[in-house]
């Protein structure tokens, strides 16, 4: 099996709401988000490619567009967690990318969440 992967970057501010009385995540605060695409294929294209990384240039102009310096409460109908925002962006850019596996969504150097078929 072929992997490859293409790493972007947006800022973004979120709180998340029924948590424990207390938590800081209740808060409004924001995050340098990685968001992480991994396509595989069984073989590779005629090309020598599983996908042109070229053709991944729609995926960052969405997240520009739609992430990037807003408040994902704001347009997000759901919890703004990780583990929530890595499964919508997976169900935005499989519908062009069939070979999508994963989308993997970080929000500090040592978290991660990730989302696959």
């Amino acid at each position: 099996m072929f992997i490859i992967t293409k790493e972007f970057e947006f800022c973004a501010s979120h709180n998340l709401i029924n948590l424990e009385e207390g938590h800081p995540c209740m808060r409004i605060h924001g995050h340098n988000y990685k968001v992480i695409i991994e396509l595989q294929a069984e073989k590779l294209n005629k090309d020598g490619f599983v996908c042109d990384y070229r053709k991944f240039d729609p995926i960052k102009k969405m997240l520009d567009e739609q992430f990037d310096h807003r408040h994902l409460n704001d347009f997000l109908p759901f919890q703004p967690s990780a583990e929530n925002i890595a499964k919508h962006i997976f169900e935005i850019v499989e519908v062009n990318f069939p070979q999508l596996h994963a989308v993997t969504v970080s929000e500090t150097p040592k978290t991660f969440a990730r989302y696959e078929r």
